[in-house]
């Protein structure tokens, strides 16, 4: 019987391994967003957060396995056509793609500094500095 609970407590604990959260500055007034709001915000078709702060949205440099997992786990897309979304709107002037972060501690870093900064990272890299405000799980 206890090798059945040590089975099933270490199958939960690696469950949510490779989770990403979406996280924000814990000043930004927000608790929770709604996977809609999350789309909304990456493809910058909302431009402030729903506390009213205006959203600056934070995205990973450069093709990554974290960033692919997040726009597959988000909006069923390919880096490439999201690339290819965001340049349709740039060259067109309807918006501009999220900054970009080389890595998760200035990942970590923007949003600290920024009240209306929002990014993503693995949930098991979360600090105290920043809020979950929702999860993207496989």
């Amino acid at each position: 019987m206890g090798g059945l609970l040590g089975l099933a407590l270490s199958a939960s604990l690696t469950a949510g391994a490779d989770d990403l959260a979406v996280i924000v500055n814990p000043q930004s007034g927000v608790e929770q967003l709604t996977k809609a709001e999350v789309v909304n915000l990456f493809l910058g078709r909302q431009k402030k957060l729903p506390s009213g702060a205006t959203a600056l949205t934070v995205d990973l440099a450069g093709p990554n396995a974290e960033k692919q997992q997040f726009y597959t786990r988000l909006v069923n897309k390919q880096l490439a056509e999201i690339n290819s979304y965001w340049a349709r709107l740039y060259f067109s002037g309807q918006g501009s793609p999220p900054r970009q972060a080389e890595a998760v501690e200035e990942v970590l870093d923007i949003i600290e500094n920024n009240k209306g900064a929002i990014g993503y990272i693995e949930r098991a890299k979360v600090d105290p500095r920043v809020k979950i405000v929702y999860i993207l799980t496989d």
